[in-house]
């Protein structure tokens, strides 16, 4: 698969959770889906202003706010889902910090760890949508 369609395939994939967690979830999911559409959109502008040199530093500062504020949505509201895309995100920080600290290139693997973290977080909300709409009807 190409980058460009693999990029494109996981912002569209945001999108739709994101505004599945929108209009289906409560403020649990409402604002971890804020928190990844965020993160996002910080990452792509980290890589577009911030020097060649400052892009592993900041994603790996972003990855621990990310980190943050997931564990901080567990602990105010006591989600499964939560913690499963807190312990997901410090697996993208583990990843960001091995490759920074090893001063590696990023290869197929990092491509792989780092889509499917993504997505995984992803599912995680949805999950979490899901049962937030079984909780509303019960």
């Amino acid at each position: 698969m190409s980058p460009v369609l693999s990029i494109t395939l996981l912002w569209a994939g945001l999108l739709v959770v994101v505004a599945f967690a929108w209009v289906k979830g409560q403020m649990p999911e409402r604002l971890g889906s804020l928190s990844v559409i965020v993160g996002g959109l910080l990452a792509v502008l980290v890589h577009v202003v911030s020097p060649a040199g400052a892009v592993p530093t900041t994603l790996l500062v972003l990855d621990g706010v990310l980190a943050a504020a997931f564990l901080f949505l567990a602990v105010c509201y006591g989600r499964a889902w939560l913690g499963v895309a807190m312990l997901l995100q410090g697996v993208q920080f583990s990843l960001h910090a091995y490759y920074f600290v090893g001063d590696l290139g990023h290869d197929m693997t990092y491509s792989l760890v780092n889509n499917l973290v993504t997505i995984g977080i992803l599912a995680a909300i949805v999950i979490g949508t899901i049962d937030a709409m079984r909780r509303r009807a019960a």
